[in-house]
């Protein structure tokens, strides 16, 4: 035997075996693809396994086979079964880092489409023999020698750049993620490698001119099912989802996290191996709670998410905790919008089963007794009940409103709302100031705005007396049923109702907006603004229950004037408190979302 045969029969053997054991290595690893949790990562490795072996045992038989006709039809099956791996390729690839390609009905159509028509080119290759042609070969080794014609260079090209995006989808993938990726990203390097040889064998006379790529899944499988599973498992539950997460070992110190986790908590940057207690104990504390909701606060902005603790393992192995970040903001606000529904709900229950009824028993009172003493003189206090009734209705019906949310405000000028506000409420020898320099704006509703201001400026005048503002409820329409006497004045109180059409009675104006001022000016830095009287003040002792519907210290009084003031500024997310003034007065500050 010369020496060239002998090159040439080791150059065969050696083609013949690397081909063998590819084509083994692809069979044997599609068992161990149960071993990857996600299924459809699974479906996606599993047809590429199957394939690559497939296409490499063709390569084998295009070699081994003792006639050129053989080896023909060989060849002719290795390009029927290798575009399929592309398709498959590309299907793991979209599933193994989180993407839905593989799953859009109208891209696996076009796909199957493009296969069909290319596998149709490659079989009628002997009509219009635009793929390649094929004679006998003895370098070097006797073999089947293939020209390609232009047909396969479109087809390849095309083929080599839908297998790039897949590269590219697991390079982005790499990146996201926190976890060490170097070991991974060098075995999908190297599974790419048999593209040099393709571009060698084209361009040389060293390689036998066929494609080399199932050396390159063979060298992929192996890499990822016998030496770093755990860590392309770990990478697949980190990457297949937008949702925020992050991976604990069973110490619950941090073993990843993804881009949604480091966007959330720009804290867990490089915090590989630390406790999650160390990290983010608000987390840590929540692990074992049923349904954890958090509260997320960034720029000012308040966020909701559900923790989802499971269990993760790979091969079998228990590894650590997953935790997902579940966004249920909307959810949770529309939640406590409903719940605030529902409290207002009951508080108006609450006013029209009482409220309502004290008057209502007094009008009925007053008919019977005007038609069994024929006294006309009892209709006047049954009026008096019913103006009752529709004052208390009203203010119910408004307060309904102007708790509702305010979707689209808009910038409103402080100073103009609250010198409108001031002609809107009778104000007879009270005065209004603008402390120096009111000159900002709010994102408001205007209308809202105007109503608060309204209601504030009437609280201010009415309780403005110089008697301490604490006296209880004397000889009211709703006492009268005992003594059949008409409902006196009352005393000094501190809320009187909603800013409605009804004027102040005398009294009140007597003692209430004489020689009263009224100041409106700004919150520092900007924060928003105040309202605050020279009156009498309100007591310390009731200023948490102010803001109560229905709390009144004076008999005419509905006690929903500053219930609707805090409605107002809920329903725009801002804050209101009282305090004590400068002169003792009464001082509500609200403090704005804006700036």
């Amino acid at each position: 035997m010369t020496g060239f045969q002998y090159t040439s029969r080791v150059l065969w053997f050696g083609y013949v075996v690397l081909f063998s054991v590819a084509a083994i290595v692809c069979f044997v690893s599609v068992r161990r693809v149960d071993r990857i949790e996600d299924p459809d990562s699974r479906r996606g490795l599993r047809a590429m396994l199957v394939i690559s072996g497939l296409w490499a045992a063709a390569h084998v038989g295009y070699i081994a086979a003792p006639t050129p006709t053989l080896q023909y039809w060989f060849y002719v099956g290795g390009l029927v079964v290798g575009p399929a791996t592309v398709g498959a390729w590309l299907y793991f690839c979209s599933a193994y880092t989180g993407r839905s390609l593989h799953r859009n009905t109208r891209i696996r159509q076009v796909a199957v489409g493009v296969y069909l028509v290319v596998v149709s080119i490659k079989v009628t290759n002997p009509i219009h023999g635009l793929y390649f042609t094929a004679s006998p070969s003895a370098s070097p080794f006797p073999h089947l020698l293939v020209q390609h014609e232009p047909l396969y260079w479109i087809t390849m090209g095309l083929a080599y750049a839908l297998a790039f995006i897949g590269f590219f989808m697991l390079y982005e993938l790499f990146l996201e993620v926190s976890y060490d990726t170097a070991a991974l990203f060098g075995v999908v390097l190297l599974s790419g490698l048999p593209i040099l040889i393709d571009v060698g064998s084209v361009t040389t006379n060293r390689f036998v001119e066929f494609t080399y790529q199932p050396l390159g899944v063979a060298a992929f499988a192996i890499g990822v099912f016998y030496v770093y599973i755990d860590r392309f498992q770990t990478i697949n539950l980190t990457g297949e989802t937008d949702e925020p997460m992050i991976l604990l070992d069973e110490t619950d110190r941090i073993r990843d996290y993804n881009r949604a986790a480091r966007t959330l908590y720009p804290e867990l940057r490089g915090t590989n191996g630390v406790p999650l207690e160390s990290v983010l104990p608000s987390i840590f504390e929540t692990l074992d709670a049923t349904d954890a909701i958090l509260e997320i606060e960034r720029d000012g902005t308040t966020s909701y998410y559900r923790l989802t603790t499971n269990p993760f393992s790979a091969s079998g192995e228990q590894l650590g905790r997953m935790l997902t970040l579940t966004d249920i903001t909307r959810r949770e606000q529309y939640r406590q919008r409903l719940e605030q529904q529902n409290d207002r709900l009951d508080q108006f229950a609450s006013i029209i089963s009482h409220d309502l009824r004290n008057p209502m028993m007094v009008a009925k009172a007053r008919i019977e007794f005007a038609v069994e003493e024929g006294d006309i003189s009892h209709l006047q206090s049954a009026d008096e009940a019913l103006d009752r009734m529709d004052e208390l209705i009203e203010d119910v019906l408004l307060l309904a409103r102007e708790g509702q949310q305010i979707d689209e405000p808009v910038p409103v000028d402080v100073a103009s709302v609250a010198e409108k506000s001031w002609e809107m409420v009778e104000t007879t020898g009270a005065t209004l100031q603008l402390d120096e320099p009111l000159d900002r704006t709010v994102d408001a509703d205007p209308a809202r705005l105007q109503q608060l201001f309204e209601n504030l400026f009437r609280n201010c005048v009415e309780h403005g007396s110089t008697s301490p503002a604490s006296s209880a409820r004397q000889n009211t329409v709703e006492h009268s049923l005992t003594s059949r006497s008409e409902p006196v004045g009352s005393e000094d109180g501190v809320e009187h109702g909603s800013t409605s059409s009804r004027s102040l009675t005398e009294d009140q104006l007597e003692r209430g907006g004489r020689d009263i001022s009224v100041t409106v000016g700004p919150l520092p830095a900007g924060t928003g603004f105040y309202v605050e009287d020279t009156g009498t003040g309100i007591p310390a002792a009731i200023r948490d229950e102010i803001f109560d519907p229905g709390f009144t210290t004076n008999e005419v009084g509905t006690g929903f004037g500053l219930a609707i003031v805090t409605e107002i500024v809920q329903a725009h997310g801002w804050d209101i408190r009282t305090m004590e003034g400068a002169t003792g007065g009464a001082r509500f500050e609200i403090q704005t979302a804006s700036n």
